[in-house]
């Protein structure tokens, strides 16, 4: 009994510790809004682990300019058929129109409705709730955020943040009594299966990397290693770069904010056409992007060399290709009910609208699959869109 109250109070102490490394920030923001979170899962499915996550990741844990003007916890924009209040804030564009709420309760009810009405979303509702992976990655699929990092910035919150405890309690497979504090995470068992033990071994042996202080380089780039919850304008500021420029040699887009979620490099110079090292094996939860800004490589050669599309993830242990094409395409990985993906050929006069029209999708979420800035097509381009 001692030996158990012994290694209970370590794993309490532990978690505590790593706690204290998180933002408190989130963790304020958790505690504000996992009842409304809770809530909204019961009465719509929407598991409150990802909403919870969404919340977190779109308003910068309750501190961008957009929420503190507008309740708007999840970035809604006003499409055609919001009558309610509106506010104009700069995203994608200049000025564009974003729902405003006078309650944030008003805002999760606004956002489970909106998931819940919609067609392209109605896949994710198939889902094991407890899934929330597969939710991260269908809800990029779907067109839901254009930031190609999306999926795995909301797996990384929820398990930082241990969210899935939330969804359980929602589920009545844990009592709120049970819940560990915001920010605190249960390490989890060793398995008893010994194939699966030297499974975990393997894609656990990449080592972490302590990069240095200031500015370094990568690939024969320059680079330096900036923590979460850092202003990427400042960044740019102080090494006389415009936000544009500084976006564009990181592979980022304009409406991914200015705060970073996570610690991560982030390039002063555009990154190289090839890699270093000739291969990279992928880690666990390593996307391509990640990859891109490990290795130094422009995201957009890595897909070329490894013949693959924008929103394909490759599986974990598979050998990307960094200096030569790839005899192969990498094995993906899986996502549970995921939608289909269809290539199209564009034929001659083809438009986007007539395309999305064709598979039942919208021209906005052909450009987002595709990273496409304008509506121009050439002949013989190859677009891939994605279908339930």
């Amino acid at each position: 009994m001692m030996r158990t109250l012994v290694i209970l109070i370590f794993s309490f102490c532990s978690a505590l510790t790593a706690a204290a490394q998180q933002n408190a920030a989130v963790i304020d923001y958790i505690n504000s809004y996992k009842q409304l979170a809770i809530d909204e899962m019961q009465r719509t499915g929407v598991p409150a682990s990802i909403k919870l996550a969404q919340g977190i990741h779109e308003t910068e844990a309750g501190r961008s300019e957009l929420v503190l003007k507008s309740n708007n916890h999840f970035g809604i924009k006003c499409k055609s058929n919001w009558a309610g209040p509106k506010v104009y804030h700069d995203d994608d564009a200049r000025g564009e129109c974003f729902r405003s709420y006078d309650f944030a309760v008003d805002s999760y009810r606004d956002h489970s409705n909106f998931l819940k009405n919609s067609q392209r979303y109605a896949f994710l509702f198939e889902l094991n709730p407890e899934d929330y992976k597969g939710w991260a990655y269908g809800l990029k699929k779907a067109g839901y955020a254009t930031n190609i990092k999306y999926s795995q910035i909301l797996i990384r919150i929820i398990e930082t943040y241990d969210l899935q405890q939330y969804t359980l309690i929602a589920l009545g497979k844990l009592k709120p009594s049970a819940e560990i504090l915001a920010g605190i995470t249960v390490p989890l068992e060793k398995t008893e299966d010994p194939a699966a033990q030297r499974e975990l071994t393997q894609v656990a042996a990449a080592p972490p990397v302590n990069y240095p202080d200031g500015i370094f380089q990568i690939n024969e780039t320059r680079v330096i290693f900036v923590k979460g919850g850092t202003s990427l304008l400042a960044v740019a500021n102080r090494h006389e770069l415009t936000l544009a420029r500084l976006l564009e040699f990181n592979d980022m887009t304009a409406g991914e904010g200015d705060i970073l979620n996570e610690d991560q490099l982030v390039y002063l110079q555009r990154k190289r056409r090839t890699g270093a090292n000739s291969v990279h094996l992928v880690q666990p939860e390593e996307t391509l992007y990640d990859i891109a800004q490990a290795e130094g490589i422009r995201y957009e050669n890595i897909l070329l060399l490894n013949d693959l599309q924008p929103g394909m993830e490759p599986a974990l242990g598979e050998k990307i290709y960094l200096k030569e094409k790839a005899p192969a395409r990498p094995a993906l990985l899986v996502v549970k009910n995921e939608q289909s993906m269809t290539r199209h050929v564009v034929k001659y006069n083809e438009t986007i609208y007539g395309i999305s029209k064709k598979y039942g999708v919208t021209a906005q979420q052909i450009k987002q699959w595709n990273r496409l800035s304008g509506h121009s097509l050439r002949k013989g381009q190859e677009l891939i869109i994605y279908t339930n």
